[in-house]
């Protein structure tokens, strides 16, 4: 056995990891990679792998950096199953018709606004034809019940508390007689947080390969964090401007609402106007609660009780694009929430349009921005930023916040890995390479940690 990966190495964005032995070819997720615009479309079109190789794929959460480009996998020839759990496979309908609608809708855009850009028009990756037709290879399971990925190859997902349905992936095989396990954490979760349970320690294994996106980096808690966020909606106030908020429309904006609710509710804040600005969080929602598995027990209990523990009472949901042009237009304070969270599409993009130029609006970061990306961007505090191609002089206040990110920090991710064990090597993915060499010098030597290259690949012994 051997595993090549192919994304999310020595970076964010991208994942892709492929295991062949003599079963077959199992692939470990299928993200779009996320950053400019023209090398993002052509790593995205260009598979490093044939598509009709693959056997059957596993997919760890429904976030686009790891499960967009399924729908182009299956365009491309591959027939065979995508397992996941009921909550991601779920949410993988909405999202991936979304993203696909994203993408179209925004080649329009660029097509009718070229400026100065030749050559043939842009097209989307692929369409909601596309997407439903990679949804009926979906095959659904449950946290621990293990199923059949190849022969001789059985996997179980295991609760990873990063957003609704995301999991590690437990592998267990045998070749040439031999037994193996790896475990491949996905995106971890934190504990401790609201809404979500919390992740289940990694099981033991030989080889892990494990997300390192917060490797040396230490979350704030949630007292210093819900302080943070009022000394930035009163500092919004007091300039009367608008205030930005680029999240996922799964994890991060119910935890941004979830946040301020608690503050309004306290009368830490004087109550001002939510906007979620997504018709995919509108239907999120829906999807969420008919999963009841995800939540943590005081969640649940509140849905039972027939309360609004999200704190999504106090929100507007905007789903017509002629509702979200409107708040371009609107004066004195309020809060927009809209995706994506590392501003790369979607509607975010108008409203930061209207937004940056004017030094009495706020953009807030919560989560982790991709080298490269237009939230990178704004995290760098650059004097110009291009949206839609066009330059845009950068005097809005910009406000990290990361407190509110759904992965593990450091100590969280150290904790699992040794957890873990592999005995015989542990890989980081999904980190900048600053982030995964942080990581490594948290973990004990004897886990012989390697940092992967694109294109490497590791010999499971």
């Amino acid at each position: 056995m051997r595993v090549t990966f192919w994304g999310a190495a020595r970076t964010v964005t991208g994942s892709k990891h492929l295991i062949t032995g003599r079963a077959g070819a199992l692939l470990l997720d299928c993200g779009l990679f996320q950053g400019r615009r023209a090398e993002s479309d052509a790593r995205n079109r260009a598979l490093p792998f044939a598509a009709k190789a693959i056997d059957a794929m596993i997919l760890s959460h429904a976030h686009i950096d790891h499960a967009g480009a399924i729908p182009y996998l299956c365009r491309r020839g591959f027939r065979g199953p995508i397992h996941a759990t009921k909550a991601t496979a779920d949410l993988c309908r909405a999202m991936l018709l979304d993203a696909a609608h994203i993408q179209m809708k925004d080649a329009e855009f660029v097509n009718r606004h070229p400026r100065g850009r030749t050559g043939a028009p842009v097209e989307p990756l692929y369409t909601p034809g596309d997407v439903e037709a990679a949804l009926d290879q979906f095959d659904p399971h449950d946290y621990g019940s293990p199923f059949t990925a190849l022969d001789e190859v059985e996997a179980s997902f295991h609760e990873a508390g990063h957003i609704p349905g995301a999991a590690s992936v437990e592998l267990r095989w045998k070749e040439n007689g031999r037994p193996g396990s790896l475990v491949f954490s996905g995106d971890l979760g934190r504990r401790g947080r609201p809404i979500l349970r919390d992740p289940e320690s990694l099981p033991r294994a030989d080889y892990l390969i494990t997300e390192g996106t917060y490797g040396g980096k230490q979350h704030p808690d949630e007292t210093s964090l819900r302080d943070a966020l009022e000394r930035v909606v009163r500092s919004a106030l007091m300039r009367k401007g608008r205030i930005v908020i680029p999240a996922f429309a799964v994890g991060r904006t119910q935890e941004i609402v979830y946040a301020l609710d608690k503050l309004f509710g306290a009368r830490r804040l004087p109550e001002i106007p939510i906007y979620v600005d997504s018709p995919l969080a509108a239907d999120v929602q829906e999807i969420v609660r008919r999963h009841p598995e995800v939540f943590d027990a005081e969640t649940l209990a509140g849905i039972r009780r027939g309360e609004d523990p999200l704190g999504f009472r106090r929100v507007r949901l905007v789903r017509e694009a002629e509702e979200s042009m409107k708040l371009n237009d609107k004066e004195g304070t309020f809060i927009t929430i809209a995706a994506s969270g590392m501003c790369e599409g979607g509607r975010v993009l108008h409203h930061l349009r209207h937004t940056v130029e004017d030094p009495k609006n706020t953009i807030v970061i919560v989560g982790y921005q991709a080298e490269s990306t237009l939230g990178r961007r704004l995290v760098e505090r650059r004097e110009e930023v291009r949206i839609f191609g066009e330059p845009f002089a950068l005097r809005a206040r910009v406000e990290v916040l990361n407190g509110f990110s759904a992965h593990a920090d450091h100590d969280a991710l150290v904790e699992q890995a040794r957890s873990c064990g592999a005995g015989k090597g542990c890989a980081i993915v999904h980190a900048d390479l600053e982030r995964a060499e942080a990581l490594r010098s948290g973990l004990p030597p004897e886990m012989r940690t390697r940092i992967p290259s694109e294109g490497e690949s590791w010999e499971l012994g």
